[in-house]
Formats: structure tokens, sequence, C-alpha cells
């Protein structure tokens, strides 16, 4: 007879300590949960993940085996339209900075720092979520943050829709558009000083 899955929602995750809880979703104390538990593909265990796990014992209880990560689908009708708007508002800016150059309101430096500084972002992100796929060493959020204010935003927002990294998490969605504000701002004031 095949053991039961169960499901539930990570209530409580220590990263640096690799363990956490599962609150079972039918009620029930919490299950412990280590990170060698899951399955090794996809995402790292954070608070608020929705799994399926085997219900297995240690020496110090009842703990979780053979985790699984819930997939959840994405809105077909949402998706394809947030990533197109991106793409539009990207190529937008920057065919906007071109023709600030090619009209001399802007030098052509601008445009490279903007073109290259999106190509190592999104490179950037891209090595992320290599990173949080395997478990290993992660680029932190005030580094990613610094490349989009120096530049690459435009590319972290193609990051963003193209990999679907980091485009979950509120606090951090709401960091990058500070630094596309801040920078567009500067960006502005450059262009009414010199007009």
């Amino acid at each position: 007879m095949t053991a039961p899955r169960y499901q539930g929602k990570i209530s409580t995750w220590k990263d640096e300590q690799g363990f956490g809880f599962i609150s079972p979703n039918g009620g029930g104390p919490a299950v412990f949960v280590h990170v060698s538990a899951f399955d090794g593909r996809g995402q790292r265990p954070a608070v608020g993940a929705l799994v399926t796990y085997h219900l297995g014992a240690n020496a110090r209880g009842p703990c979780a085996e053979q985790v699984a990560f819930v997939r959840k689908r994405a809105t077909r009708d949402t998706t394809p339209r947030g990533r197109t708007a991106a793409l539009i508002a990207v190529a937008g800016f920057l065919a906007f900075v071109g023709a600030c150059v090619l009209t001399e309101k802007l030098p052509a430096f601008v445009f490279g720092l903007y073109a290259g500084g999106s190509i190592v972002t999104f490179m950037a992100y891209a090595l992320d979520k290599s990173a949080a796929r395997k478990g290993a060493w992660r680029t932190k959020e005030n580094t990613l943050h610094l490349f989009a204010l120096l530049g690459g935003w435009p590319g972290a927002l193609v990051a963003q829709q193209v990999l679907r990294h980091k485009s979950r998490k509120i606090s951090f969605r709401a960091g990058l558009w500070v630094t596309v504000i801040v920078n567009c701002g500067v960006l502005a004031w450059y262009l009414s000083a010199a007009a």
C-alpha cells in the first residue's frame, strides 16, 4: 500500500540552518522539515510555499519526507500581457534614449550605459536564478538593485518577465521600481538642465 501524501504550507523557514516547519492543510501540529527532504529541483524553500510530502519520523518526532513544491499555474490572460507591457516599456525607453543621443540631447555613452548595464543586469538575474535552482550562493538583492540603479533597470524588467525571476516578492519589486524612478528622475533632470 502506498503511503499517503499530505499537503501543507511552509510556515517557518531558517535558510541559514536549512530547516523549518510545514503547517498541514487539514490542521494539526506543524511538521519538521529539513532541506535534504526536498527533491532538489526548482525553487528554494521559503515561507508561504505550498508543498506535498510523506510523513515520516526521526529521533525528535514527526518529520516531512520526499517534499515537493506545488506548482502554481500562471493565468493565461495576465502573464503574457504583463510580459508584453514590460518589453514594450523597455523598448520605448531605449528608443527614447537613442533618439536623444541622435538629436544630441544626450551624449552617446548614455545609450551604451543603459544597453551595457541592461545586459550585465540580465546576466546577474540569470546567474541568480541558476544558483537558486541549485541551492548555491545567491546574488544579494541589494547588488541587483544597484545594477538597476546604475542603468540596468531595463535588463532587470526583461529578466523578471523572460526568466520569471524575482517577479513575485513584493518588497523586491517595490525596491526595483524605486530604482527605476530614481534613475529616470536623474535622466529627466539632466535633460531639463541641458535644455
